[in-house]
Formats: C-alpha cells, structure tokens, sequence
C-alpha cells in the first residue's frame, strides 16, 4: 500500500515563501550593521514570559532572511513563548562568513538581557530554535561557552540557554561539506575548505564541540533531500556518548521546509520540542 503522506509533493523554498508574515511587535537593532536586528513578538499577559531565539536558515547567504520564519515565530508567540527572531549577516553582506555571521547570532542572543530590562521576559528560560543553517548556529551559541579564550568568538559571560530545538539542523560542518550540503556555503563561511580551516571548524562546527551542556531535541523530516538525517543521528551519538542529552525525532512525510511552516503537519512536534525544553 501506498503510504498517501509519501504521495504527497514536499515543501519547496518558494512555496514556504508564500505563508504569510505576520508582522513583530518590536524590531530591535543589537549592532550598528543593517542585518544585526531582531524581531520581538510578546504573547498577551504579564510575564515575565519564556524567550524562544529563532535563528533562520537559508545555507548562511544573503539573500535568505527571517521573513521566511516569521510565521513560526508567530505561532510560538501565541503558544506563550516571546520569541527574539534574529537576522545576522550572511555570506554575501559585509562582514558576514567566518567570524561575522557568528559574532552577530552571539551579539544577538546576548542582547536579550538589555531587552528584557524593559520587557517581561523570562531569561531563565531561554530556548534556542535553529532552521537548517540556523539549526547549526542554535546549537552553536549552547555550544559557544567552551570556546578557548583564544579564539575570537569567545565571550566572558554567554547567555545561558534551557535547551535547543534543531530543525533539519546541520550538526556536522565536515561532514556537510563533504556531502556537498548547500553546495560550497560550508567552506565559503570558514573561508576555505574545512580540512584547511581546522581550527575555525573546532571552533564553530557543534559536533566538534559537544558536550553542550543542556537538552537538545532534533527534529528532522523523513523526506528531507536537503539535509540528511544523518546529520542528527551522528551527532546525537556523539553528543549522548560526551554526556548530552539528546533526543532524534524524524517526521513521517516532512521534508525540509515544513518545519518551519506552522500549518504543516510537522508543527506540533515543533511546538512540543519548545514546550518541553522551556519548561524544565
């Protein structure tokens, strides 16, 4: 028999394009550059209310941006959660690549704690959710307070996260390189082919920096021909086996983009990851 949910066409780029975009409730600039904003979506009520940073995919390149996740950001709001969704310089802007598109997702979740000093927001109970290249960069700000006090990315005080949500993340910048995922981005944002680039690799691929240090849910599409879901399961073994705790979930009938699409089947598992990891 065959299953309908595999008979059915995936997702496409252009066809996440045409959700709607809800419009923020604040754009905040946390850097002089154009690209270093955020977009802050409060739910109703009091608070002081848990914080969802959503950082956008789109293989680190200009000319993909956040408007593609402004729908997600909104249904989360919605779920309760203020979501911070940031936009940070790609390959292709100034200054973006290897360190800038990494400096500006640090500066961004940082940022939080001035934001919160007028909005109700909860920073204990912060979740970082990725989209594919966003994915790496949510796992990397967990990541990023076992960077070496060389390396310029390092930073005193990182905001502490709850959790991490990856979707479709790309968990493994060796490995992606090597497959070719998102074509040549890989070694465009370390400024060069991985193997040349080792110490910049050690220093912003997640699976070289594991353990973490908190809960990690990875969702995946089963139809994913973006990013394989090998990524997750690598990872995760690797993450588990350093003392992570990690949990793989791979949706029946999504592919890649539906992750991100709050009217996709996919989405309550979406809501759910978030849900958990924020309220522990």
């Amino acid at each position: 028999m065959i299953d309908p949910a595999a008979a059915q066409p995936v997702m496409t780029s252009q066809d996440l394009l045409t959700l709607p975009q809800p419009p923020a409730d604040h754009t905040i600039a946390y850097g002089p550059a154009l690209q270093q904003v955020a977009e802050l979506r409060l739910p109703k009520g009091p608070g002081p209310h848990p914080v969802v940073i959503v950082i956008h995919g789109g293989c680190w390149q200009a000319p993909w941006g956040f408007d593609h996740v402004r729908g997600l950001a909104s249904a989360l709001t919605a779920e309760g959660h203020a979501t911070w969704s940031l936009e940070y310089r790609r390959i292709g802007d100034p200054g973006g690549g290897w360190p800038g598109t990494l400096e500006d997702v640090a500066r961004g979740a940082d940022h939080l704690r001035e934001v919160a000093k007028a909005r109700p927001l909860d920073l204990d109970r912060v979740v970082a959710l990725g989209h594919s290249a966003g994915g790496h960069l949510a796992l990397w700000l967990a990541a990023r307070h076992r960077l070496p006090t060389g390396s310029p990315l390092h930073a005193g005080r990182p905001l502490g996260l709850r959790g991490v949500v990856s979707l479709a993340g790309i968990t493994d910048l060796r490995a992606g390189a090597a497959g070719r995922v998102c074509g040549e981005a890989i070694p465009s944002l370390l400024g060069g082919p991985p193997e040349d680039r080792v110490d910049r690799l050690r220093q912003s691929s997640p699976v070289e920096l594991v353990p973490l240090g908190v809960p990690q849910r990875l969702l995946c599409g089963a139809r994913d021909g973006i990013v394989p879901i090998e990524q997750a399961r690598a990872y995760a073994a690797a993450a588990v086996a350093a003392g992570d705790a990690v949990e793989v979930l791979v949706l029946d009938g999504a592919g890649h983009f539906e992750l991100v699409d709050p009217t996709s089947s996919a989405y309550p598992a979406v809501r759910d990851a978030v849900r958990a990891l924020s309220s522990r």
